[in-house]
């Protein structure tokens, strides 16, 4: 039995510049972190040769062609586990359409746990790698190249997307750093989930249309890194403010009145700023707010949700591996 443990994700700025048709014609970056949030993959060998799979629901199939699970299916076919296998995901919150990346973290984590079991682990670079040759490539989904990135590599990142390749960087913080930046970032639960897709197919259809934005928004991930690298955290919050009204423009239901209500009450209150996480119309309301302003502020989102999380430091990574001996 193997078990992977992979995190979700909040990316903080330069989301549209990680898709390939956008960093093809000139260099996109973006800065995001890996949350204390996890998606769970178990796999262990089966008596017989069936392949069980158990998610929201359960399949029991005789071949991988069958499988209904697309991540699962795809995931096994570039692995080459066949059959004879029970696989199942579970995560600490409901993974479709949170804005935290679940897709490409499920992905990354199934990859790892197929490839140990073969008894072949692969790199980070490799799992991220595979991961967007599943989700863009084989299934062919409107989404950029972050998520893939950081649920492998975990941490706080910079990272690069240029035609010649992609670039992990560590934005290196102190211990005490660290804990003062999460201090300062609350998440809320707008009550719904979303189906990402359509969002992201306008987002993708209007690159061109949308470089000015774009270009902003990539030098806004640059600041945001030297911001923290300074200790300028509430200069970081400020520019969040100023990075969400650029993301509205992005496609038409980024955002709506119950988002931008929730929002407005919460910089009444004392956020510096924030942004929906993900591609937006739903999911998690990420805001950096100080602490002293904390307590009004949840006194004015009192109606959802809030999900207290800490920036992960790890990437994807085995928790369990169980072999019987022969």
């Amino acid at each position: 039995m193997i078990i992977t443990q992979t995190p979700l994700r909040i990316s903080f700025f330069g989301g549209g510049t990680d898709f390939e048709d956008y960093y093809r014609q000139e260099e996109g970056c973006v800065l995001s972190s890996a949350i204390d949030k996890y998606i769970f993959v178990i796999i262990k060998e089966r008596f017989d040769d069936q392949i069980r799979i158990g998610y929201t629901k359960t399949e029991l199939v005789d071949a991988v062609g069958e499988v209904q699970h697309d991540l699962v299916r795809e995931a096994m076919r570039l692995t080459g586990v066949q059959k004879g296998v029970e696989i199942s995901t579970m995560g600490d919150i409901p993974s479709a359409g949170s804005g935290l990346g679940s897709s490409s973290t499920v992905t990354v984590g199934l990859l790892n746990a197929m490839h140990t079991y073969l008894g072949s682990p692969k790199e980070h670079e490799a799992l991220a790698r595979e991961a967007c040759e599943i989700e863009i490539n084989r299934l062919g989904r409107p989404i950029g190249r972050q998520d893939q990135y950081i649920a492998a590599y975990g941490g706080l990142r910079f990272i690069r997307f240029a035609a010649g390749g992609i670039s992990v960087e560590h934005v290196s913080l102190s211990d005490s750093q660290r804990r003062l930046l999460n201090q300062c970032l609350l998440l809320f639960y707008t009550n719904r989930t979303r189906e990402a897709s359509s969002i992201l197919t306008e987002q993708k259809q209007r690159i061109n249309g949308n470089l000015d934005v774009l270009r902003t928004m990539k030098v806004m991930a640059e600041q945001g890194r030297d911001h923290l690298l300074r200790g300028a955290f509430d200069d970081f919050g400020a520019l969040l403010h100023e990075a969400w009204r650029l993301k509205k423009q992005l496609a038409a239901r980024i955002t709506d009145p119950q988002i931008d209500g929730m929002y407005d009450a919460a910089m009444r209150a004392g956020a510096l700023g924030g942004k929906i996480t993900g591609a937006g119309g739903g999911g998690f309301l990420l805001l950096y707010c100080p602490r002293d302003k904390q307590p009004a502020l949840r006194e004015a989102l009192k109606a959802y949700r809030e999900l207290p999380f800490h920036l992960e430091r790890d990437g994807t990574k085995v928790i369990f591996n169980y072999r019987r001996s022969a």
